[in-house]
């Protein structure tokens, strides 16, 4: 036997033998370097971004490798005071709120009760913002951005005053983290402060609404979207911000992937999956083992929990 010590066997053909390539090879494991950058301008009361909930986490799932993204709170209200607030939607006191909600809910199929704003309504959405802030700098975007999602279901589903002490304190208990520490730190001045740079970035941005998207690339040139879109918007203007003529879309996620981060409403699983609602129950039976999934309803609408 020849006394080669340059031996392999081939994972293509599994014939073992010499090889052919000598050279050693250099080799970067590093995923490639994201090139744009994604601003949400968002607030944790904000209804019309609770309606687009199931068409931007499509958008992040299957294009999320183009950019980097980052969550910035705008400070939708900070109390409440004589004037109007948002006259555009005749929105004069939290009473207005009840109507505007529920009718974001009907038109959009994610649940809105509303009847909070008439019997205990939020006094300001600075508090829960704060939280996201505090939880963003200590534990990462993924946590607070996790954090921001159950708070909108809790106010806007389960009817919760997200902007309540106690109220909060769940929600960040409900992460796995100590609320608590969490919320007392949120109301102490350097919370604020935390919020205030992000005040300051949307100002920058050019944020005057939510839900606002900017996408930025490396040029630093950019396209704004205002407003609830269709998922073809967005991936339109991922187009125009990476010279693509069409971006290439990832494999959505699995449906038990997705249960496993939170509940999901019929709609998110319609838009996720480019199912008719006749078709949701036949997929989610298909997909999902009986023992794994509970199915309620709220508002006329189904969601879905894992077990």
């Amino acid at each position: 036997m020849s006394n080669n010590n340059n031996l392999m066997c081939d994972l293509e053909t599994g014939v073992c033998g010499v090889a052919e390539d000598d050279d050693m090879e250099v080799i970067d494991f590093n995923q490639p370097k994201k090139k744009i950058y994604l601003y949400y301008v968002t607030d944790p009361i904000c209804s019309h971004c609770w309606a687009l909930e199931p068409t931007f986490r499509r958008f992040k799932e299957q294009y999320g490798q183009y950019f980097n993204f980052h969550t910035v709170l705008g400070g939708l209200l900070e109390k409440w005071h004589g004037g109007p607030v948002d006259p555009a939607n005749g929105i004069h006191g939290p009473a207005d709120v009840a109507g505007h909600w529920r009718e974001v809910g009907e038109y959009s199929r994610m649940p809105i009760d509303g009847s909070l704003m008439i019997d205990n309504p939020v006094q300001s959405s600075f508090p829960p913002s704060r939280v996201y802030k505090v939880i963003q700098k200590n534990h990462g975007d993924d946590k607070a951005n996790e954090y921001l999602r159950h708070a909108r279901e809790e106010l806007f589903a389960f009817n919760k005053n997200i902007a309540e002490k106690s109220v909060m304190v769940d929600n960040v208990n409900h992460l796995g983290l100590e609320g608590e520490a969490i919320v007392k730190e949120a109301e102490s001045e350097a919370g604020q402060q935390l919020l205030n740079e992000d005040f300051a970035l949307a100002a920058k941005l050019g944020a005057r609404g939510f839900p606002t998207i900017i996408m930025v690339n490396k040029e630093n040139k950019g396209v704004k979207i205002v407003g609830s879109r269709t998922l073809d918007y967005y991936v339109s203007g991922l187009s125009k911000i990476t010279g693509e003529d069409a971006p290439q879309a990832k494999q959505q996620p699995a449906l038990s992937d997705l249960l496993e981060k939170e509940i999901l409403f019929a709609k998110e699983i319609e838009v996720m999956y480019d199912l008719e609602p006749s078709a949701l129950q036949a997929f989610v039976e298909n997909q999902l083992k009986p023992d794994t999934y509970e199915e309620k309803e709220l508002l006329g609408e189904k969601y879905f929990v894992k077990k």
